[in-house]
């Protein structure tokens, strides 16, 4: 294994490059593992919802995946090709003891991974990732032995989805609405579901990049850089709004109807201003340390209470449950919405943008003016090896003494709070990369701290 073909394995899963540090022999290990926990928690014989996204090395590492499972002795469902969160809402619509999907997420093409769901439908605690990485590494290169296991198929994933989501809104507004909607799908899995939900809520399509292919039409990542051409044909084809999904459907960027990214960060603000303004009661919003303060100031407003939480899907989502929590969040995109399943759902989140655009009868444009706004910076370097905290640790600290006046919070990394900005520096979960993130009332501020942190550090763009 070399620097350039990592095999990270987090609270996320696994990830590695297709044919290097991801091969069948580690998906059917890895699987393996996975199984090998269930059938410790399980009396009987567990059962695994298995899927996978549009990639193409998706169908053979599944099938390895599969093969893992079984030599652990679970039985499989092969739900196929679907979006990641419609494989949470199918482990807990078909009663499985555990899911797992065959996905690298926002990725570029030569990565490939695995991610394990619990029986409630969400990303194991990092305590059970732990196990699960022990587990791998125990079994050593030899990997698993063969099983008779069973292995069925199930093709109801999307519509299983689409009506959890629809159990979340009321449609007539929104179908009333006849909003134009422009969809950028980058091929990934989230084509199929995305284009129905659009579909079904009466919204005329526009449908970009909309077969599951894996052949990325652009780098995936639903960053401003690589979504010029939906902010394009957003302004050009006079929509209401512009959605990109990343290429397993987790995680939502936005355009306004002038072609305006307003980016990430604004699809779990835009939701969970919505969700305070028709809920009654007070509000419990989790989110994690590198989310902006928008969430603080929304939730403010609603006489509500915001839980910050380590980066990572899995711990945001225990916060949720511990908190029964009205939603959660990533300002990444990710939008967990309970009420559908305990991962970040795309879906969900474009049917809930919708909801507030159709019940307010604003545009979008207005919607997001009148969320306090800042500035946010967010960048990445390379780090050598396979990354990881340990990688940044000597950094951390380097960090804290540069600023003895912020607060600290070292959940995840180090995050520094000022008086009105903050900078997050952290090891990515699943690249080898450092992410450092800063936010403040105008980006020159937010950009200033990040060169300061990155200039101590001595690192290089990625």
């Amino acid at each position: 294994m070399t620097d350039h073909a990592p095999l990270m394995l987090s609270v996320s899963g696994a990830r590695g490059i297709v044919g290097e540090s991801m091969t069948d022999a580690v998906a059917a290990r890895f699987a393996a593992a996975w199984g090998a926990v269930l059938s410790e928690e399980v009396d009987g014989t567990p059962t695994v919802c298995l899927g996978r996204d549009s990639r193409p090395s998706g169908s053979e590492l599944a099938a390895a995946a599969a093969r893992g499972l079984q030599s652990a002795g679970c039985d499989v469902i092969d739900i196929g090709l679907v979006a990641t969160p419609t494989a949470g809402v199918m482990t807990t619509a078909m009663n499985a003891h555990g899911g797992m999907v065959i996905t690298a997420s926002h990725n570029p093409t030569p990565w490939n991974g695995l991610k394990c769901i619990d029986a409630v439908g969400a990303a194991p605690s990092a305590p059970v990732a732990m196990r699960i990485i022990e587990r791998f590494h125990a079994m050593g290169e030899c990997g698993p032995a063969g099983s008779d296991r069973t292995l069925v198929q199930e093709a109801r994933g999307d519509d299983t989805h689409l009506a959890r989501v629809f159990g979340q809104i009321e449609p007539a507004p929104i179908q009333a609405a006849g909003l134009r909607v422009v969809l950028d799908s980058v091929n990934g899995a989230g084509c199929n579901g995305g284009s129905r939900l659009l579909s079904m809520l009466g919204c005329d399509l526009v449908h970009l990049n909309g077969t599951p292919t894996g052949h990325f039409a652009h780098a995936p990542e639903p960053t401003e850089t690589n979504l010029v051409d939906l902010a394009r044909a957003t302004a050009a084809e006079g929509a209401a709004v512009g959605f990109a999904q990343d290429p397993d459907a987790d995680r939502l960027a936005i355009i306004d109807e002038n072609g305006r990214y307003i980016g990430e960060e604004y699809t779990l603000a835009l939701v969970t201003d919505w969700m305070l303004r028709t809920t009654d009661g007070d509000g419990v919003v989790v989110a994690n340390l590198s989310t902006s303060r928008m969430i603080d100031d929304l939730v403010a407003r609603h006489g509500g209470r915001v839980l910050r939480t380590a980066v990572g899907e899995a711990n945001v989502v225990e916060a949720m449950r511990s908190e029964n929590a009205l939603l959660g969040g990533e300002g990444n995109g990710g939008v967990i919405l309970p009420g559908v399943c305990f991962i970040r759902d795309s879906l969900g989140a474009m049917a809930m943008v919708l909801a507030s655009m159709a019940d307010s009868g604003q545009p979008l444009s207005e919607l997001v003016d009148a969320i306090p706004s800042y500035a946010m910076v967010k960048t990445k370097y390379a780090l050598p090896g396979s990354g990881g905290a340990e990688a940044v640790a000597s950094v951390l600290e380097q960090v804290r003494a540069a600023w003895p006046e912020a607060a600290v919070n070292d959940l995840d990394g180090v995050r520094l709070d000022f008086a009105d900005a903050w900078v997050h520096v952290r090891a990515s979960n699943t690249e080898p990369i450092a992410r450092i993130i800063a936010e403040a009332p105008q980006r020159e501020a937010a950009m200033e701290l990040v060169e300061a942190v990155a200039a101590l550090a001595g690192w290089s763009v990625a």
